[in-house]
C-alpha cells in the first residue's frame, strides 16, 4: 500500500472517531470519502460505526460506485459522493453527518442562511437546504444538483448536512463550521432573533477572502446570506414573512375596509 494511500486512510479513521466523538453521527451513521486518483476513491463502508473504524475496514470504489478493493461493503450513499465529484473537480473530499443541530434546522425546513457570523460568510457564505430525497437512491443526489456548483455545505431535508472540501480535514472542518453556526444561531433565536449583518459589511467580507486566502464557489447574492436589509422577507427561508407592528396593523385594516 502506498505511503500517501496509508495516510488517507488513518485520516479518514481518525475523522470518523471525531464525528462520533462529538456526536454528529450515531450507530453506523455517516460516510466519509476522498479521492485517491481520477479513477478512484477511498470510503468508509456501509454496516460499520464511524468511532470504531480500522484503516482495513475502508474500501475503494471507482468513479461509477463500483466496489474494487475491500472486504466490507459500499455505502448506499455513495452515489452523493460521487455526484459531489463529478461536479466540482476541486472537491477532493466528502464528509456526511447527522450534526443534531444543524440536522434541526433541517428537520425543521430551515437554511443556514443569515449573516449572523463573518467567519460563516467568508468561508462558506451561507448554507442553502436542499428538499428532501430518499437517502441511498439518485433521488437524494439529484436534489443536490442545483446547489453543489456553488455551496460547499449542504443541508439535506430531514436528513442531515454534507460538505465537500480540498481534502479530508478540509470538509471535516466546514461540518464542524455549519454545526458550530447552527449552535448560535438557534441560542440567537431562543435570545430575541439574530441581529444580522448588513449588505455592505457582507459585501466587504466576500471582498476579503483573496486577503484571507480563501477559495469559494458561493457568491454573495440575495438571500444567501440574508442580510439586514432582506429583514422584511423571508429571513427563515421557510416561506414566513416579517412585517412590523405597525405594518400588520395597516394590513388588517386594509383587509377589514375590502370586507366590508
Amino acid at each position: 500500500m502506498a505511503q500517501e494511500e496509508q495516510k488517507l486512510r488513518q485520516d479518514i479513521v481518525d475523522i470518523g472517531r471525531l464525528m462520533y466523538e462529538k456526536g454528529w453521527v450515531a450507530s453506523n451513521d455517516g460516510n466519509i470519502s476522498v479521492r485517491l486518483d481520477a479513477e478512484r476513491i477511498l470510503c468508509t463502508p456501509t454496516g460499520i460505526s464511524k468511532g470504531r473504524m480500522a484503516v482495513d475496514d475502508l474500501i475503494i470504489c471507482d468513479m461509477r460506485g463500483k466496489k474494487i478493493a475491500g472486504r466490507r461493503e459500499r455505502t448506499s450513499e455513495i452515489l452523493m459522493h460521487l455526484t459531489m465529484y463529478e461536479m466540482r473537480p476541486d472537491v477532493h473530499a466528502v464528509a456526511h453527518a447527522h450534526a443534531p443541530i444543524a440536522t434541526g434546522f433541517a428537520v425543521a425546513g430551515r437554511a443556514l442562511n443569515m449573516a449572523i457570523l463573518p467567519e460563516v460568510v467568508v468561508n462558506l457564505g451561507c448554507v442553502p437546504l436542499a428538499p428532501y430525497g430518499l437517502p441511498g437512491t439518485p433521488e437524494l443526489s439529484d436534489t443536490l444538483k442545483p446547489f453543489i456548483p456553488h455551496y460547499d455545505a449542504i443541508l439535506l431535508g430531514n436528513h442531515g448536512v454534507v460538505c465537500g472540501g480540498a481534502d479530508l480535514w478540509s470538509a471535516f472542518h466546514k461540518m464542524e463550521t455549519v454545526e458550530h453556526v447552527a449552535k448560535i444561531a438557534l441560542v440567537a433565536e431562543q435570545l430575541g432573533g439574530p441581529k444580522l449583518l448588513d449588505r455592505h459589511e457582507v459585501d466587504r467580507l466576500f471582498e476579503a477572502r483573496s486577503r484571507y486566502g480563501i477559495q469559494s464557489n458561493s457568491k454573495a447574492t440575495p438571500g444567501c446570506p440574508i442580510t439586514a436589509g432582506d429583514v422584511a422577507g423571508d429571513v427563515a427561508g421557510d416561506g414566513r414573512i416579517t412585517v412590523t407592528r405597525e405594518e400588520l396593523i395597516a394590513l388588517i385594516d386594509e383587509a377589514v375596509r375590502a370586507g366590508r
